[in-house]
């Protein structure tokens, strides 16, 4: 049997979600049907687990620990090819401080309590108990991987996971959240002008924020289909601007996306639309 699911298979016998990386430490691209989040996504964005392609598609989102999904035929492929196996720490309720280099490791034993440690290539994964956002760069050479993202697993490490200390938590709560430049759509198709008066936009945008808000599952397939909904009513005629869409990405950050997610979800909604 291949080492990678062999390893994968010990982990999810032990209740941790698990996906194969390609070389890269990449995930496995998306299969056709679930191309540009076609499909939705998944179903829940609080159990781990593919879609209902039965392939390792979206990334995280595909961590599994269903013997029959990871050895079944839809995955045999990614398993042939995988350099690597990952796991998603907020499926278990973990959170992997990476730390990056020298400089980052010293920050940390300087000032957040000892736990379980894990080495990488060129730094360590300190593991703790307890899920949260997950965030990139919140200080330098320092990433946080919990929830909605994937961790390498690089062997068992050595020590005791302890609590996940408020000294991590407050990395990401202080930290800003960056929304990728995306360039609203000009008039497409000579659409005609709805906007008889700028609260009608507001309008709009004010009732797909709080559908954002109000998602308690399946929130980044709610996201796409906001985003999708938003250009389809708002985006023909130009007046859909930088400042509307920042505010829908700050929606959907406050329920745990990304930035590249929100810039993603956009993307893809746009390219539907012909945008």
């Amino acid at each position: 049997m291949n080492t990678h699911l062999t390893a994968a298979l010990g982990l999810a016998a032990r209740g941790v979600p698990v996906l194969p990386l390609r070389a890269g430490k990449v995930p496995f691209g998306n299969c056709r049907a679930c191309r540009n989040n076609a499909c939705g996504g998944r179903p829940s964005m609080k159990t781990p687990g593919p879609c209902e392609c039965s392939r390792p598609c979206h990334a995280w989102a595909a961590a599994t620990t269903d013997r029959t999904t990871l050895t079944g035929a839809g995955w045999a492929s990614a398993w042939r090819q995988a350099g690597a196996v990952a796991y998603h720490p907020g499926g278990v309720e973990l959170t992997v401080v990476d730390l990056d280099d020298t400089s980052a490791i010293a920050w940390a034993r300087a000032t957040l309590p000892a736990t379980h440690t894990v080495s990488t290539t060129r730094g360590e994964h300190w593991i703790y108990r307890g899920a949260m956002q997950s965030a990139n760069g919140v200080r330098p050479g320092v990433d946080i991987k919990s929830t909605m993202s994937y961790a390498r697993w690089l062997g068992p490490g050595i020590g005791t996971a302890v609590p996940l200390p408020e000294t991590v938590r407050a990395l990401v709560a202080s930290k800003p959240s960056p929304v990728r430049p995306v360039t609203a759509p000009v008039p497409a198709r000579g659409g005609e002008c709805r906007h008889r008066s700028p609260a009608y936009l507001d309008r709009g945008i004010a009732m797909a924020e709080q559908r954002i808000t109000a998602a308690t599952t399946a929130v980044h397939a709610t996201v796409y289909r906001t985003f999708l909904a938003v250009l389809s009513t708002h985006g023909g005629c130009g007046c859909l601007t930088d400042s509307h869409m920042q505010r829908l990405f700050t929606a959907a950050q406050t329920k745990g996306e990304s930035a590249r997610h929100c810039a993603d979800a956009w993307g893809n909604a746009l390219a539907r639309l012909g945008m």
